[in-house]
């Protein structure tokens, strides 16, 4: 009941606490719609054959344990006999239901009789090879260090990259059938006695709700369950990284997976996670801290660098230091237009390139980027359309948005930049700070499956402003974020935890 830390009697934690029968084992994983238990008829006892489907070889199930096992059912006395009549070598036969439950999310088949459930017989029959490096790697959330494992179009082979990642039966599946037409299969993933409960009744809901012919896509279905269908900005993370999905659901938040999508819905989310890579856990705190900080500078830098620009050259001469006057009126001493006529054109031409290079193939595409950037830009400046120094900041400021990791917020920053400059050019420096006033508060009234989407720096929660803005040390991150209000708090205890009791957050 208790045990000895630092030289105190503590009581166990909540995850130190153990299934007291087998049944509770069953009962567990019964939650998860991807458990599977089949029940054979013989003429003294009921025979069952229990596995996660996901995690198993079918191939191997159907052709080479259930054909047997149904033919000579009447020869099955004692579980022993089964050796002799399934053609799979290493049949393990244990007593013991916590070596059952490893088995389990090993991707083994446990064999019993139901009115005699003291002895189990385990066939490892796992889907090692399924969903590994040849067919998915990671697209469009590249990164150097860490696995490259992305999700593919099929829904059980990224429910088995996901319970091949979390073995425990506190990860369960729910599936719901989307579309009217389709009937497409949506699976929300959650772990059990983390999870706020909220999160995930409000999730069911809105997907059961969803009254549409067709659910092509996750992304589709995340515009289709958002709390705002009017803002640029994404109120959940779409990825392909299964380290990303298994660390949000590590936090306490739910994961929506559908069939023949190769992208996963993680929610609710804030603002600040769209600027966290999941590199960022691979490398040192500090070296990750600076590049998040890196990130959020160059989404501010990208939004407010060409209405900074407009301002100063449209309504504030005064603030150009003088030593800077001279290089500035000899860039601009032949351009013909105001300076939001040269923004637009120049920002809505590194747009076009941006769109061009994308949708060529891939080779195609880099040389056109740096071709026609080359091209156009050394063209516009020597014409005298634009002024050299406006050219290096659009530059900067397309680059400034590459470095956001997820591409919906990348969008959203390169959108913000229009409405900024369109107001710098009619009001200069009060045009900005009102647009940046009007930003804020769209952004406080958004919320993600009923969560704030500012929080924790609105509403305010002291414990979480500074894990927004850097990647904490390890040892400071033994903590769950208490805006997802988890049920359970405490990820892990380390040795220095001088607060150990009780890991329930009661916020």
């Amino acid at each position: 009941m208790f045990r000895k830390r630092r030289g105190k009697q503590l009581p166990k934690r909540r995850y130190d606490t153990v299934d007291k029968t087998i049944s509770d084992v069953f009962e567990r994983a019964k939650k998860s719609s991807d458990f599977t238990t089949i029940s054979l008829l013989e003429e003294e006892h009921l025979l069952q054959i229990s596995f996660y489907k996901t995690l198993i070889d079918p191939s191997i199930l159907q052709k080479s344990v259930l054909p047997f096992i149904k033919e000579k059912a009447s020869a099955i006395k004692e579980l022993t006999d089964l050796t002799e009549i399934i053609p799979i070598e290493g049949i393990t036969f244990t007593k013991d239901y916590h070596e059952v439950e490893k088995a389990l999310h090993e991707g083994s088949v446990v064999v019993y009789f139901k009115d005699k459930k003291d002895e189990f017989a385990l066939l490892n029959i796992s889907y090692a090879r399924l969903g590994q490096r040849e067919t998915n790697d990671t697209q469009n959330e590249f990164s150097v260090l860490g696995p490259k494992i992305g999700f593919i179009e099929d829904l059980s082979t990224n429910l088995h990259l996901l319970r091949d990642h979390l073995g425990t039966s506190d990860l369960i599946f729910e599936e719901i059938i989307v579309g009217s037409r389709t009937k497409t299969k949506a699976v929300i993933a959650y772990l059990d006695g983390v999870t706020n409960p909220t999160y995930i009744d409000t999730a069911k809901q809105r997907i059961k709700e969803l009254d549409v012919d067709v659910s092509f896509d996750n992304t589709q279905l995340e515009q289709l369950i958002s709390d705002n269908t009017r803002t640029p900005f994404p109120l959940f993370i779409t990825t392909e990284r299964v380290d990303r999905t298994v660390g949000s659901l590590l936090q306490g938040q739910i994961v929506v997976i559908g069939d023949k999508s190769s992208y996963a819905i993680i929610g609710p989310v804030t603002l600040m996670e769209f600027f966290s890579n999941p590199e960022d856990y691979y490398l040192p705190s500090i070296v990750a801290s600076f590049f998040k900080l890196i990130r959020i500078f160059g989404m501010m830098f990208s939004i407010f660098a060409s209405a900074f620009y407009i301002a100063v050259f449209t309504f504030h001469f005064e603030v150009v230091p003088k030593d800077l006057l001279g290089p500035i009126i000899y860039s601009r001493a032949n351009v013909p237009f105001p300076p939001v006529i040269e923004v637009l054109f120049l920002e809505i031409t590194i747009d076009l390139l941006r769109e061009a290079g994308a949708r060529l193939p891939t080779k195609i595409g880099q040389t056109l980027g740096i071709v026609g950037g080359i091209v156009i830009g050394q063209a516009t400046v020597e014409a005298a359309l634009t002024s050299n120094i406006l050219l290096i900041i659009v530059a900067l400021a397309a680059l400034s948005s590459f470095t956001t990791p997820i591409y919906k917020m990348s969008n959203a920053v390169r959108l913000l930049r229009y409405p900024f400059i369109l107001m710098a050019a009619i009001w200069g420096g009060l045009g900005i700070y009102v647009g940046l006033i009007l930003l804020i508060t769209h952004l406080s009234r958004l919320k993600s499956l009923g969560a704030p989407y500012l929080l924790p720096l609105f509403p305010y929660r002291k414990g979480g402003v500074v894990g927004s803005f850097v990647r904490p040390n390890y040892l400071n991150y033994n903590k769950r974020p208490r805006y997802l209000k988890p049920l359970s708090l405490k990820r892990f205890f380390p040795a220095n935890d001088k607060d150990p009791d009780g890991d329930l957050n009661t916020e």
